[in-house]
């Protein structure tokens, strides 16, 4: 394990652990209230996992916490999976051609290369069948969250699984993105003199 790794995650242990000591001596769960089945068929506290009715503050700063840090560990595996997956590496097959080129010709960028500003490395775009399948089945799997999410809001229960089926979507749209961005974007990198 790199030791960076082990320096950030005994300070998010550090962090979280006092919290989380601090919310367990929070509010005791409130009775749960249950609607007349034999009015109605709505089921809203019907989930695939049990949480508890109510949080205290303190429990939901924690919460909020953990959430951004598994935000920053999301974002931080889909930058290394660009990187990994899709773009140039160390083989000889990856050596950045001389100059980029365009279509088959030499390219010439005045927006990009200027007196102070010039190109240091250029891939194209590796437009593999991988970044095809991932694109399709992102783009499958975003259509039947958005189907799923609206299904969910217009059939009686309406907030039963709302939230699962929008952190589908919307990581289904991350993922979308992000594989768009790693298999058909090309990689340029450009150096810059600043006057400092």
């Amino acid at each position: 394990m790199d030791g960076r790794t082990l320096v950030v995650g005994l300070v998010v242990l550090a962090v979280l652990l006092p919290m989380w000591f601090v919310a367990a001596q929070g509010e005791p769960p409130a009775e749960e209230v249950r609607i007349d089945q034999s009015v109605s068929d709505i089921r809203p506290l019907d989930g695939f996992v049990d949480t508890p009715n109510k949080l205290s503050p303190s429990q939901v700063g924690v919460v909020v916490w953990v959430a951004l840090f598994a935000l920053v560990g999301v974002l931080a595996g889909f930058h290394r999976f660009m990187n990994r997956a899709a773009r140039p590496g160390t083989g000889a097959d990856a050596a950045a051609t001389d100059r980029p080129a365009a279509d088959g010709g030499t390219a010439s960028s005045p927006w990009i290369e200027t007196e102070d500003r010039w190109l240091v490395e250029y891939h194209p775009s590796s437009d593999a069948i991988e970044g095809l399948v991932a694109v399709g089945g992102l783009t499958a799997l975003t259509i039947t969250f958005s189907a799923l999410f609206v299904g969910e809001y217009l059939t009686l229960a309406r907030t039963q699984y709302f939230g699962i089926y929008a952190f589908g979507m919307f990581m289904s749209l991350t993922g979308l993105t992000v594989s768009y961005y790693a298999w058909f974007m090309p990689h340029v990198e450009v150096a810059e003199r600043r006057d400092h």
